[in-house]
């Protein structure tokens, strides 16, 4: 099932083109990841479709319906974006910064409820925050600031939440705390799942459909076999990449790579996991 999607989608900042003629499906209730060399369009994609910033023509659609032509606060309700750079939380506490997810609901002088109390409780307790809600949000680690946010984005109750690159400065087993809170909102709670990630074994790893991006357009997109392969991340990044399988998940994952240069792309020979195996024997 498809809820979100986009038809010939353009998005330019100035004269400049980033994303080109975009068409794109986004499962419903699965994790898609987002791959591609840096300012290929990964994070102007995720902007655009969640209305950070405007698209120059074609169409971004949820439920059938122009996402363009949607209430800002009803939009809110139903998509949560975590950026790749969040604003500062200084001076604020765990509990406050969550709070700001409940935004969409308010009403009047925005006094929070009764039910928004019990969703920021609720968020903070999914996210192992609890015991930090009166702490303050700038004093934690960045594995436990980066569950703030996502704490926050939990808040809005959305079925769709986007995040740019989520890893992006925390250590290998913060990064691993992270994804797997991720992967256990999509699996226990049903949320759609959408985010840019650079490492392509944790894309290869949590993702149930990668996205392959170079220069503004798709390159593939598919299941993680389908697009982890050497071929599609020859197209994308210039390398010459091993692709193996993960003896933990049974997914793709790439074992070693070299970068293809000029004509090496196309003139170096094809190595596989056979070849590299005789190579030591």
């Amino acid at each position: 099932m498809t809820r979100l999607y986009t038809k010939d989608l353009n998005v330019s900042y100035g004269e400049r083109f980033i994303v080109k003629n975009l068409g794109i499906e986004i499962p419903d209730k699965k994790i898609t990841t987002i791959i591609g060399s840096n300012g290929c369009g990964k994070s102007t994609l995720l902007k655009a479709m969640t209305r950070i910033i405007p698209h120059q023509s074609g169409s971004i659609l949820l439920d059938g319906k122009s996402i363009t032509a949607e209430n800002t606060k009803e939009l809110a309700k139903k998509m949560a974006i975590l950026p790749q750079t969040q604003e500062t939380a200084s001076g604020l506490t765990v509990g406050e910064v969550v709070s700001y997810g409940r935004f969409p609901y308010q009403k009047g002088f925005g006094r929070l409820t009764k039910k928004d109390m019990e969703v920021i409780d609720w968020a903070l307790e999914v996210t192992r925050l609890s015991e930090y809600k009166y702490d303050p949000a700038d004093a934690l680690s960045g594995g436990q600031r980066q569950r703030v946010w996502i704490a926050m984005a939990l808040a809005q109750e959305t079925e769709m939440i986007f995040l740019d690159e989520p890893t992006t400065y925390l250590d290998i087993a913060h990064q691993l705390e992270v994804l797997e809170l991720l992967q256990s909102l999509n699996r226990e709670q049903g949320r759609t799942i959408v985010m840019v990630l650079h490492d392509l074994n944790q894309a290869a790893r949590f993702a149930d459909h990668i996205i392959a991006m170079k220069d503004g357009n798709i390159i593939k997109a598919g299941s993680c076999e389908e697009v982890i392969s050497q071929e599609v991340l020859k197209k994308v990044f210039q390398i010459d990449a091993v692709i193996g399988c993960d003896p933990r998940t049974n997914k793709p994952m790439c074992i070693t790579y070299d970068l293809l240069k000029g004509e090496e792309q196309h003139e170096k020979p094809t190595t596989t996991i056979s070849t590299l195996a005789s190579h030591f024997a």
